[in-house]
């Protein structure tokens, strides 16, 4: 038998990051790292450090924030602070799903108010999720574990 007739067996590294993974995979992944965040912490907060972020990052300019966010940074540790840990996690994740998904692309700003609408963007979906007491990542992480139909 010819050897350039035979299929070449895909590489690790093809069938991770090359190729696009299916929703199903995906889900089942969120799940599992959903019920392991249960198992080894509490349920998943993501918009509880936003005010501490926010408080900080006013604390840099002179301006007291203990009255508006409620919260005293001076003894804060980011990594001692789980919602902290979680954020970054969630970065780290969804820049990890991008690539599995083949999906990774680095664009040209094409005007300086594309980045200014999505700093806006931003700020506004962290300024609601604080309003709100929470956001809809943590309802879907929390309830999953539990196999809430609410999730």
């Amino acid at each position: 038998m010819d050897q350039n007739n035979q299929l070449e067996k895909p590489s690790l590294y093809d069938i991770v990051l090359k190729r696009e993974w299916s929703y199903y995979t995906g889900a089942v992944l969120i799940v599992i790292f959903a019920m392991a965040l249960c198992m080894v912490g509490s349920t998943w907060g993501v918009s509880g450090a936003l005010g501490t972020w926010g408080s900080m990052f006013l604390g840099l300019f002179g301006i007291d924030t203990a009255t508006v966010f409620n919260n005293n940074t001076s003894n804060y540790s980011f990594f001692a602070n789980q919602a902290s840990i979680t954020d970054i996690g969630l970065l780290l994740g969804a820049s990890i799903a991008c690539l599995l998904a083949a999906q990774w692309k680095i664009r040209n700003i094409k005007h300086y108010k594309q980045a200014l609408a999505a700093i806006i963007g931003g700020l506004l979906m962290g300024v609601g999720a604080k309003m709100a007491g929470g956001c809809n990542i943590g309802g879907l992480f929390s309830q999953l574990p539990q196999f809430s139909l609410a999730a």
